[in-house]
């Protein structure tokens, strides 16, 4: 939290990690978090592409799942602060971001932070409680502050929510609003664990000799904004660009689909398909990528028609449709890539070399 309210403070330079690094980072974490959250390698690679990415994440499926010690473990591997939060039907927006308080002693009023102040936010339950103290998380999921009363406080980097909500058939569950989910960068399910992977379970609890389980951390704040840092050297060239964007088009003109993905979809699009290329040891996009992360990116940001909706039609079904209905960038084909305003560099493919990853022209 910064020491004076309403200023932006200046927080230290990341270390500077290279891409390569990311990689054997982030699988050494997968790993950590694995030994505890049996069977469920690729959700929990979406996890942490998202937070990689600087972004939220929503952790909806049935109670019971390890929703909870994900985001737990991943706060344990990351080596960064942690809190959670316990949404209930009579919580307050006060209970999440803080309030100002009466010092008799100073006879001033002295802001109290809530527990939202930390680097990793475990929002349990979210959808358990009324929209106006869901709203309470909004600005600081998207701007990394919150205002109490006036008083804008800037959250400390990193900043996560990890968000965990029961289906919305269950008793005593709100729907969350569409700007809410839309502020999220991506939605996970688990789904039940296999037999073999649920006897996992039981033995590690039976080796472990205690409920709680303690993964050692294998990074910490700082390394953790450099891996961040370390994605926006991840290129992704034009045709990929042009790609998702596609893709993302595709979900407005769906005939099941009443409100299809604003551009946050593409943008999240490519943050998710950055992180998973890191997370791969490469430093370029490839379209396979964007296709890993198409479902956990972008179902969650559909309206359905009511008719579809009432046939229990599922999101992530119709973005697999369009996605395997899409036109790829041809694998081989001369790829073109912009990084801002200038001319456009241009790489012929050369044998040995993947023909999405980018090379610099000459200095002249």
């Amino acid at each position: 939290m910064s020491d004076m309210p309403g200023t932006t403070p200046r927080w230290p330079e990341p270390p500077v990690i290279p891409v390569a690094e990311v990689g054997r980072l982030g699988q050494e974490i997968l790993d950590a978090v694995g030994t505890v959250v049996v069977g469920n390698r690729e959700p929990l690679e979406f996890v942490l592409a998202g937070i990689l990415a600087g972004g939220n994440v929503l952790l909806e499926d049935l109670p019971g799942l390890g929703k909870t010690l994900t985001a737990r473990s991943f706060a344990q591997a990351l080596g960064i602060g942690f809190r959670r939060l316990q949404f209930t039907p009579d919580l307050l927006p006060a209970d999440v971001t803080g309030s100002f308080l009466y010092d008799q002693r100073n006879h001033d009023f002295v802001f109290r932070p809530g527990p939202i102040f930390t680097n990793l936010l475990l929002a349990d339950e979210i959808n358990r409680t009324p929209p106006k103290t869901q709203s309470a998380l909004l600005e600081a999921m998207q701007e990394k502050q919150v205002s109490v009363e006036g008083t804008t406080f800037t959250l400390e980097p990193p900043f996560h929510v990890l968000a965990t909500a029961n289906p919305i058939e269950y008793e005593g569950t709100y729907p969350l609003p569409e700007a809410q989910l839309d502020r999220f960068l991506l939605r996970v399910s688990f789904g039940y664990p296999s037999q073999e992977d649920e006897r996992e379970v039981l033995v590690r609890r039976m080796v472990r000799r205690r409920e709680e389980a303690d993964i050692p951390p294998v990074t910490d704040a700082a390394t953790l904004r450099g891996m961040q840092a370390a994605l926006e050297d991840v290129a992704v060239e034009d045709s990929i660009q042009r790609y998702l964007v596609a893709i993302t088009a595709a979900t407005r003109t769906h005939n099941a689909v009443l409100v299809g993905a604003s551009p946050r979809g593409s943008l999240a699009l490519m943050l998710m398909a950055r992180a998973v290329a890191a997370l791969a040891g490469r430093d370029y996009v490839v379209p396979e990528d964007v296709k890993k992360v198409g479902v956990p990116a972008l179902a969650h940001r559909l309206t359905l028609k009511p008719e579809v909706w009432l046939r229990r039609v599922d999101p992530g079904a119709i973005v697999s449709e369009l996605l395997d209905s899409t036109p790829a960038p041809v694998t081989g084909a001369m790829p073109r890539h912009s990084a801002g305003p200038g001319p456009r560099a241009e790489t012929a493919p050369v044998d040995g070399v993947d023909p999405y990853r980018y090379t610099a022209p000459p200095r002249s």
